[in-house]
């Protein structure tokens, strides 16, 4: 078993700063070669407490924050303009970065790429639903809808 210090959130692992036991391979081939974490060591501690110092920062604060969050998020859908040939095909796919654009220029609160979670690639004009993790214990299912430009 390696222990590792994550860098970035990992779904079903734990959230950047966490201290973390996982199987060597699972470390060795897929959480460090992608930054997703770092080999733990004693001096670590200062790295670990100015990871969790910035994620606090980004975070919401409260519960009640982040359902406030997530009823305006949920309210209205989102516009996301891409380019797509006559099929309705897109030239690419949609981004989380996009999203996110998409939902400050809405008028919400500024939401973390990091945070939104597409299931399925979008690859074509349409209505889409993606997650969006706003608290450890509150998510937001918010309608994307994309048009042609």
């Amino acid at each position: 078993m390696a222990k590792l210090i994550l860098t970035h959130e990992v779904t079903g692992l734990g959230a950047p700063g966490d201290v973390v036991e996982v199987k060597d391979g699972y470390a060795r081939n897929y959480l460090v070669p992608r930054s997703l974490a770092t080999p733990w060591t004693k001096g670590a501690e200062k790295e670990i407490t100015a990871i969790r110092k910035a994620r606090k920062a980004r975070e919401i604060e409260s519960l009640e924050g982040a359902q406030a969050v997530r009823d305006s998020l949920q309210s209205k859908p989102v516009v996301v303009t891409a380019k797509a040939g006559e099929s309705g095909r897109l030239f690419g796919a949609i981004t989380t970065a996009e999203i996110a654009d998409a939902v400050k220029a809405n008028g919400a609160q500024t939401v973390d790429k990091r945070k939104i979670e597409i299931g399925q690639p979008i690859k074509a004009t349409g209505e889409y639903k993606v997650q969006v993790r706003l608290h450890a214990e509150v998510s937001a299912t918010v309608t994307v809808k994309v048009v042609a430009a």
